[in-house]
């Protein structure tokens, strides 16, 4: 299977996923959601046991392109919805994949970047890896991914990340549960296959049982919620704030924002 913007190397029972656009710092596009679901839909029906997900070059995902960036200004409520169900849509295949997922953080994961390394069932990280949700900073709303963070740090720390939307780094991202291990650079892919070996000694029908029954637990309120989610996410697509965050951060400059 051919991929543009990511490379998918398989090899005794573990899928390497890796997001290659190292000169857009891994930005998600369209076109990397794409080819992430293609590939999950390939690793899924493969002889793979395990998917490490990691970035190419010095990040593992700066979050939303700018081309794409741009070209949410000006959509329909339509084309919002639409592009907000893609995003969903993407998380819960991360979230719900069959075969248990360890994302190797080896840089920045920013705002939707983030969400990706910290659904995985493991995230191991370097310590010059930085986390945020940053999705304020700009008009946003992080109505996506607050529905996994809430589950993972609680309402409170929650509140503090979503709505500073500061980044913060690799040994707070460990005491606050988002990553349960730092590895220096030079050992963060060979950590992950040494993980990734030690699930294989488990059953692989276990394994899949297991994951299904934790995700069974929360994916009628998380589908509901999710719904709701994707509503919200077009909703303020619509506002001043938005248009203006957009523009600002694009033109390096200080957003000016509505009053309330």
């Amino acid at each position: 299977m051919n991929f543009k913007t990511i490379t998918l190397y398989e090899n005794d029972g573990v899928a390497l996923l890796t997001l290659n656009r190292p000169d857009k710092r891994n930005a998600i596009s369209y076109e990397l959601i794409d080819d992430l679901q293609h590939a999950l839909e390939a690793v899924g029906n493969s002889q793979s046991q395990i998917l490490i997900l990691t970035g190419a070059g010095k990040a593992f995902c700066s979050g939303m392109d700018l081309d794409n960036l741009k070209s949410l200004v000006g959509r329909t409520p339509e084309q919002n919805i639409e592009d907000s169900r893609t995003m969903a849509r993407l998380f819960r295949s991360i979230y719900d994949f069959p075969k248990p997922t360890i994302a190797a953080v080896n840089g920045p994961a920013i705002a939707g970047g983030t969400g990706i390394a910290t659904i995985c069932d493991f995230t191991l990280a370097t310590p010059e890896a930085k986390f945020g949700y940053t999705e304020v900073r700009i008009g946003f709303v992080p109505a996506i991914v607050s529905n996994f963070l809430l589950r993972q740090v609680g309402e409170k720390h929650a509140r503090d990340l979503l709505l500073t939307g500061r980044v913060f780094a690799a040994d707070e991202a460990l005491r606050l549960g988002l990553v349960n291990e730092i590895v220096e650079p030079g050992r963060l892919l060979s950590r992950s296959y040494e993980l990734a070996r030690t699930l294989m000694e488990n059953s692989p029908a276990s394994l899949h049982a297991t994951k299904e029954l934790l995700s069974q637990t929360v994916n009628e309120e998380l589908d509901h919620r999710m719904e709701a989610s994707i509503e919200e996410n077009a909703r303020i697509r619509q506002t001043h704030d938005f248009r203006e965050g957009i523009s600002a951060f694009l033109e390096k400059r200080k957003p000016r924002w509505s009053r309330r």
